[in-house]
């Protein structure tokens, strides 16, 4: 669970300041967890916590509880709209805000159908929307094949027949890369930093060498490589978790002690 966080945290100077290379200072002085971090924390708080709460009113509660308690972390306006708003309406946003958030859907349940009907519940108010739906399926099934075993060959050619992804080598992307939140053009190279690299650190350095949404691509592409490399190197994972306060600090630890074994 910390990978996708950690991730979200060496991006977030990066989002602002796109890095064209795979050589550069892990943390600066800048580096702060964003709104990726607090709704990761958000749905994994939701499936600690869920019981017998409908699973989509679950989610959709804490996702507005995290967003009041954490207001600044660089929420977007049109999901501030329907986080302060009293009613439960439902949003269809493409945006890659669905993918960057489920890692904990993809540790916490064993069943791929089932992860597929959580993360459309995870979806249901704030992504309505077929293809931010598509992706983020895309992105916890990957966690889940990861922390599972399965080879990175096998994670793509399933990827590519199940989700209809198409993936394309970062270096024939890096150069007319740009910011754009869509699903479609942020999630399938954030899966491919993690293919094409073998370890953690050097997951995130391919991430964010691709420029755009730094921050959201290095959550999921690092959510991803926790799962399958099955730690985080102790310097980053340091690092990382001085960086949070101990609200999210709590959350990630209880989900890790329960799921990511």
């Amino acid at each position: 669970m910390y990978g996708a966080v950690i991730g979200d945290i060496i991006g977030s100077w990066y989002e602002l300041h796109n890095c064209k290379s795979e050589d550069f200072d892990l943390f600066r002085r800048e580096s702060h967890f964003t709104d990726d971090s607090v709704l990761t924390c958000a749905i994994a708080e939701s499936i600690l916590k869920m019981g017998s709460v409908p699973p989509r009113k679950c989610y959709a509660a804490y996702i507005k509880g995290f967003y009041k308690r954490y207001p600044n972390a660089g929420f977007g306006q049109m999901f501030k709209d329907w986080a302060e708003s009293n009613e439960l309406s439902i949003q269809k946003s493409y945006g890659n805000g669905a993918s960057m958030r489920v890692s904990a859907i993809g540790w916490a349940f064993d069943d791929e159908k089932e992860i597929l009907k959580q993360v459309s519940e995870s979806c249901y108010y704030t992504h309505h929307n077929k293809e931010a739906i598509q992706c983020a399926r895309a992105v916890a099934i990957a966690v889940f094949l990861a922390r599972k075993g399965m080879e990175k060959g096998e994670i793509k050619r399933k990827l590519e027949k199940d989700f209809r992804m198409k993936f394309i080598p970062i270096e024939e992307l890096r150069d007319t890369y740009i910011f754009d939140s869509r699903s479609n053009y942020s999630v399938p190279p954030a899966i491919e930093a993690f293919l094409e690299t073998d370890g953690y650190e050097a997951c995130i350095r391919r991430a964010i060498s691709l420029g755009g949404d730094s921050d959201t691509i290095a959550a999921i592409a690092g959510g991803i490589a926790e799962a399958y490399y099955g730690e985080i190197p102790k310097e980053i994972l340091d690092k990382g978790r001085f960086l949070l306060d101990s609200g999210l600090k709590g959350v990630l630890d209880e989900f890790s002690a329960k799921y990511c074994k």
